[in-house]
């Protein structure tokens, strides 16, 4: 298995990206500067940015930083928790003069001054009476003590707060930033340090309101001197927190997400989305590193990289290639190289190119392996992947070929009447027959014909349990918050959820689905807009038409509304899918006979 986390392997073509994030870094003239590395989560950005500063960490006029900003996130403020990692690291150089650790000294009081101030309120009476505020020099307590003495047994913390905003007026906090900046240039003057590197990792995880401080910590009080910061994110969720800040702002001709980010990022790197070919040679990559010892895998990259060098937009990863060079490897790694065919086209589309996606699908994919070894089972992983790529991508259709598997000794003929594409009108997977995702599925060597699916669905049985959901676990952060909006049962948050459909890839809107449609299911009675949301959802794309009918199949007429009618009306009108529809309608019609005027009503226009 494969460790689900940043690697300082390049397995994904980032080279030229890691040279140019390598140059900003080195160039002096461009000190201070901010870059942005852009991309999709789990794109890679974590990898691509710890290659770039690994070259630095042993120049010794280098400190690179990693902050994590979503690990002080509820605990700790985000400016304050920024500032304060950015003082550890210096403080731990060995070189430092004492006109260094004077501003040291200072800096680290300003920040205590700033927590004082943030959770001043938080803490109230309490904090100040135990001593706490006691602690911190450089403040100004005679007027708070005087007015604790005055009351002595009768205190009131609010007039104690209201005194602390009083002593910390904005005014001082205003020249406090403006000491707390030249303190820190001098600091950074006063070091050895010629080049202070800060990673701002996992804000695609953060809060909005911690995205925005953490932004603003650089704006006011860092952006100076000889620092870089260099910045993970995803652009949509930096521009989301800025408009949820500022959305009251006149003028709709202004993309404030936009704007704000452009003024505080100087130098933009985007992460592209892996296509087919570089999915299949990621994969190809990670199936390697276990297939092969430590010595064959290094010496096997050695002689891909130095062959995919040399011509970089044709170059094709064969058995053919590797048999040449080494025919002993060749053959360790023949069935990695099909599998990784048989993947590539898949995921690349279903998954956008998401190698964080590729690998937990692997990952899933090794797991059952290791399960059925276990009971002295052995799988082809070549069948195995076919599987799982149902699950993955059409889990109803999955779920209805595990019913048959159970019940047909693990031969269903229906499979094989899929694949040839002979289904009749009786069968129970006619509704997949017209589904294009599941015909070039069916195309996908090897066959299930003639095949025993049962161990291949017996360590698959946690997929098939209605209970246990795991949809919300496997979603990246921009589509847990298109499912939260379209749980919202608001229109406002259906309509902001649809337009995010198209950065949504097609395995995480079929999870998006199935959630929706797991709410429905589990209450007493149809939510109309639950209901909306998830036929809304499911004609935001064609992948999802068979799905959705799928799901329908399952209602009862009896749980069936007017509303809800009128809403599959519309999925009729939207997907083409007539035939189908007008027989659930039929099934529903005699299952429901009070229903059946209204239903013949709407479905005659």
């Amino acid at each position: 298995m494969w460790k689900d986390s940043e690697t300082e392997l390049d397995f994904l073509d980032f080279d030229y990206l890691i040279h140019i994030l390598k140059d900003i870094i080195s160039d002096e003239a461009l000190l201070p500067s901010s870059v942005g590395v852009y991309g999709d989560w789990g794109s890679g950005k974590s990898s691509l940015i710890r290659m770039s500063m690994k070259s630095f960490e042993s120049d010794e006029g280098t400190v690179c930083l990693v902050f994590n900003g979503w690990l002080f996130e509820g605990y700790e403020d985000a400016k304050t928790a920024l500032m304060g990692s950015i003082l550890d690291a210096i403080q731990k150089q060995t070189k430092l003069t004492a006109k260094a650790k004077k501003c040291l000294a200072g800096l680290y009081k300003s920040v205590d001054k700033l927590k004082l101030l943030k959770n001043g309120i938080k803490y109230g009476a309490d904090f100040i009476l135990t001593g706490g505020i006691g602690t911190l020099a450089d403040i100004t307590i005679k007027s708070l003590v005087s007015k604790v003495k005055e009351k002595a047994d009768d205190v009131d913390a609010s007039d104690i707060i209201t005194a602390m905003q009083d002593e910390l007026s904005n005014k001082e906090i205003r020249e406090d930033i403006k000491e707390f900046q030249k303190n820190f240039a001098e600091l950074l003057e006063a070091t050895s340090i010629k080049r202070l590197v800060i990673f701002i990792d996992e804000l695609d995880r953060c809060s909005p309101d911690t995205i925005l401080e953490t932004l603003e910590a650089i704006r006011l009080f860092l952006f100076t001197g000889n620092s870089i910061f260099i910045i993970g994110a995803d652009e949509r969720h930096i521009s989301y927190a800025v408009k949820r800040k500022f959305d009251k702002i006149e003028g709709q001709q202004i993309d404030i997400g936009k704007e704000y980010l452009e003024k505080i990022i100087q130098y933009p790197i985007r992460i592209p989305r892996l296509n087919a070919k570089e999915v299949e040679f990621y994969i190809t990559c990670l199936l390697f590193e276990k297939d092969l010892t430590a010595d064959e895998f290094r010496e096997i990259m050695h002689f891909i990289n130095e062959e995919r060098s040399k011509n970089i937009i044709d170059f094709a990863l064969d058995y053919t290639l590797i048999r040449e060079h080494n025919s002993h490897v060749a053959e360790k790694i023949k069935d990695s190289l099909l599998i990784a065919k048989q993947l590539s086209s898949v995921l690349a589309n279903g998954l956008n190119g998401n190698p964080r996606h590729c690998k937990r699908f692997l990952n899933s994919l090794v797991m059952r392996e290791k399960m059925a070894s276990s009971k002295s089972i052995e799988l082809d992983r070549k069948i195995l992947a076919k599987v799982m790529m149902l699950e993955y991508f059409k889990s109803p259709l999955f779920r209805k070929v595990a019913q048959l598997v159970s019940t047909e000794q693990g031969k269903p003929k229906e499979i094989e009447h899929l694949e040839n594409n002979q289904l009749v009108d009786t069968s129970d997977l006619k509704l997949w027959r017209d589904d294009k995702w599941v015909q070039d599925w069916c195309t996908i060597a090897p066959s299930l014909s003639g095949v025993d699916l049962r161990p291949y669905f017996y360590f698959s049985r946690s997929a098939l349990d209605e209970r246990f959901d795991t949809s919300v676990v496997k979603l990246s952060p921009v589509a847990q918050k298109t499912l939260e909006k379209l749980l919202s049962k608001t229109t406002t948050g259906i309509n902001e959820a649809l337009q995010l459909a198209t950065e949504i890839n097609d395995f995480e809107a079929n999870e998006i689905l199935q959630s929706i449609f797991k709410k429905i299911v589990s209450d007493t009675s149809i939510d109309h807009e639950i209901f909306k949301a998830f036929i809304y959802w499911g004609q935001t794309k064609e992948t999802m038409y068979s799905s959705v009918l799928s799901n329908l199949s399952g209602l009862t007429g009896q749980r069936l509304t007017l509303p809800s009618i009128r809403l599959i009306k519309e999925f009729m009108d939207k997907s083409n899918k007539k035939s189908e529809i007008l027989d659930l309608v039929k099934r529903w019609t005699n299952e429901n006979p009070s229903l059946s005027e209204a239903i013949e009503r709407i479905f005659e226009r």
